[in-house]
């Protein structure tokens, strides 16, 4: 299992205590830092089941000034959601902890981080 933190963040320091606290083996992914490719983004959607769209935070400044709030949702823009977040991981939302059965969470709350690990 594999978590996708930014260290500043209360909910992916919520969402490690509670890791900790069930005994998950698990590494950390500080994703600011060791920034995922676009390659890896496509994979963790996959593993999701989700749009870039939908783990992008919209509220950020450099969503802002990229002007996301007017950029379509749909098959034709999503290579264009992948690279955004790509340039800018911040904009990633978070915690993501990727189960080893090959899914993977948003870890916002404690029912999603139960969640992962119930998925091993």
């Amino acid at each position: 299992m594999e978590i996708w933190i930014n260290p500043a963040c209360s909910k992916c320091r919520g969402a490690l205590t509670l890791l900790d606290a069930e005994g998950a083996d698990y590494t950390v992914r500080r994703y600011l830092e060791d920034v995922p490719s676009p390659d890896e983004i496509r994979a963790l959607l996959n593993r999701l089941g989700l749009e870039p769209w939908d783990i992008t935070r919209t509220q950020e400044a450099a969503a802002k000034e990229l002007g996301l709030a007017s950029w379509e949702r749909d098959a034709g823009t999503r290579e264009r959601w992948v690279e955004a977040l790509a340039a800018h991981p911040k904009l990633i939302q978070r915690p993501i902890i990727t189960a080893d059965d090959g899914t993977a969470v948003v870890g916002r709350s404690e029912e999603a981080v139960r969640d992962a690990l119930g998925r091993g």
